[in-house]
């Protein structure tokens, strides 16, 4: 009322008739035993009671608001979140025991629906672009040298960078993880290794294991996991951090919700 100034056309924004509004008015002033409004033939002039009233009207308004978003919260539908390949395994109970939608999604694609709002969060290696998210990092590993058990590298105990000379190096595409794929390599070039070839490595875990078992003169960088069969995980010294993150759309409706997952 006091920003239309005019008893219809706040009737209208609000959605109800005008003497329907003009009666709760009445009422309240009743109640407070104050007049709020100077009716005019121009429309009606708020008091210096009805402005006092109103930044304390504004917040009720607004705890109405957000009670309401949190009871929506409470009963709506599962948060949908995306993961990349090589997650940390401890945050995975907290996103099941909230009954978590999680989708198995290449950290460009889990931006990509981020932006469309096709996804409520993600949690990908950083870095990536992620200008404009919330970003609330969840892990801090360092890489380690997968090989296969095989491998001549796998009767070391640990491995300096020094030991990598001459092998390829498996990753996964640059276009699934761009941020992530450039950084890695760049942290490779300054410990001083250059592969002799980078080789791209599909997505699906099952055949990136073959792909090391096989492949020859491989190593793979991944952050400390159980490594599978066939497969054996050495210490890198001097080695990168890897560091994954929850990222989500700060104007989410259900903001205060995801970042309760971390």
């Amino acid at each position: 009322m006091v920003e239309e100034g005019h008893l219809t056309r706040a009737a209208e924004r609000l959605g109800i008739r005008a003497s329907s509004l003009s009666q709760q008015i009445i009422a309240l002033e009743r109640e407070l035993d104050a007049t709020l409004f100077v009716r005019t033939q121009a429309g009606m002039t708020p008091t210096a009671a009805a402005l006092a009233l109103l930044p304390h009207a504004r917040r009720m308004l607004e705890e109405a608001d957000l009670g309401a978003r949190a009871v929506r919260d409470t009963v709506g539908r599962p948060l949908r979140v995306g993961l990349t390949p090589g997650a940390p395994a401890n945050v995975l109970p907290a996103l099941h025991a909230e009954g978590v939608e999680i989708d198995d999604l290449s950290a460009a694609r889990q931006l990509e629906l981020l932006r469309r709002g096709a996804l409520d969060a993600g949690l990908l290696a950083l870095p990536e672009d992620v200008d404009g998210l919330r970003v609330v990092v969840v892990s801090e590993r360092p890489l380690g040298v997968l090989v296969a058990d095989t491998h001549p590298l796998a009767r070391l105990d640990t491995v300096g960078w020094e030991d990598l000379a001459g092998l390829d190096l498996l990753l996964y595409e640059r276009k699934l993880a761009p941020g992530y794929h450039d950084a890695l390599l760049a942290d490779c070039a300054a410990a001083g290794w250059r592969p002799a070839h980078v080789r791209s490595g599909p997505p699906r875990r099952s055949l990136f294991v073959g792909e090391l078992r096989y492949g020859g003169d491989v190593v793979a960088l991944r952050p400390e996991e159980e490594p599978a069969e066939g497969l054996r995980r050495l210490p890198l010294r001097e080695a990168p951090v890897v560091r994954h993150a929850l990222v989500w759309d700060p104007a989410h409706e259900s903001s205060d919700r995801i970042a309760a997952l971390v």
